[in-house]
């Protein structure tokens, strides 16, 4: 039987798609769940980069390492690869909602909308902010992998 699996999405790959990807990673690993968990962008601006230096500063602060994270775009196999694309926030949903191939089987959600409370709330992006932005994002992405993952594990 095959992973469950999930793709987080953001605009480029380097800030808030990694760091929701590491969440979900460490949450599956304390609760002994395997799946195959991955991240894209909808852009191609950071195409084979590592993550934002911020981003990987505050997932080490989790004791997480992201560094050998690489960008990648998203592409029409992952609508039919992964059951779970998760974008986080509205414009990327939108855009993959656009992208998406008829013969796609992944389902498409907002990270936050798994969270009680916060259905149809955007991770906000702290690309162009200060390095605080990026305590907030994971905090973010941390409650929406919880979330998620309690779903997948209902599922399975």
């Amino acid at each position: 039987m095959p992973l469950p699996s999930v793709l987080f999405v953001c605009l480029g790959n380097i800030c808030r798609s990694p760091l929701a990807e590491a969440a979900l990673r460490a949450a599956a690993e304390r609760a002994g769940a395997r799946l195959l968990i991955d991240s894209a962008g909808t852009g191609d601006w950071h195409l084979g980069h590592a993550p934002d230096h911020r981003a990987q500063a505050v997932a080490a602060l989790a004791g997480i390492d992201i560094s050998n994270l690489r960008a990648r775009q998203v592409a029409a196999e992952d609508f039919r690869r992964f059951d779970h694309i998760v974008a986080m926030d509205r414009q990327n949903l939108a855009n993959l909602r656009r992208i998406a191939p008829p013969d796609g089987r992944a389902r498409l959600s907002l990270l936050l909308d798994h969270v009680p409370g916060r259905a149809g709330q955007s991770v906000a992006d702290p690309y162009f902010g200060e390095a605080a932005g990026f305590d907030a994002t994971w905090r973010d992405v941390t409650a929406g992998a919880q979330a998620l993952l309690r779903l997948i594990v209902r599922q399975d």
